[in-house]
């Protein structure tokens, strides 16, 4: 069985993280984007640039994870409405900082999503819909990032055959 790591590459700081991982378990690599990023020279990495239509990466990967075989997918992203998409489609999901989306973590990201866009957008001011955002991505994260990834790849490797 041949393990397969989705990145949702066009805002991901975590990259190389996962080239280094996957190689390690000798995983494919599916890096999707709108526009082109250099990979590494090897069999196991793919470019898939997609076109620049609204949620083309988006669709692109979710409709790659939904017909893999179960447990045998790891999407990488922070796009909380794909990871949603994707754990339905039976994917792990991490996001960059290494938090880890499932079934029972992803519906309470999705509403402060939405909670959260109602507030940006009836700002007024000089800030307006620019306030917050994410804090600067940091030493830590990387390292939650790759802890994370590294322990589901390991419990995906584990599966036995009659799971995959």
């Amino acid at each position: 069985m041949t393990l397969t790591i989705l990145i949702d590459a066009d805002a991901c700081p975590v990259k190389d993280e996962v080239y280094r991982v996957a190689d390690r378990f000798k995983a494919d690599v599916r890096v999707v984007s709108n526009s082109p990023f250099r990979i590494p020279d090897s069999p196991r990495i793919k470019r898939v640039v997609v076109d620049d239509g609204f949620d083309a990466a988006d669709d692109w990967i979710a409709e790659f994870a939904e017909a893999a075989p179960p447990n045998t997918c790891v999407v990488i992203t922070a796009d909380i409405l794909l990871a949603q998409r994707c754990i339905k489609s039976g994917a792990a999901v991490l996001a960059h900082n290494g938090k880890p989306f499932d079934t029972a973590s992803i519906g309470g990201a999705v509403a402060t999503r939405a909670i959260m866009e109602d507030l940006r957008a009836g700002m007024d001011g000089p800030m307006g819909a620019n306030a917050g955002g994410p804090p600067p991505f940091s030493k830590a994260d990387r390292s939650r990032f790759l802890q994370q990834l590294d322990r589901e790849m390991n419990r995906l490797s584990r599966l036995p055959p009659a799971q995959n």
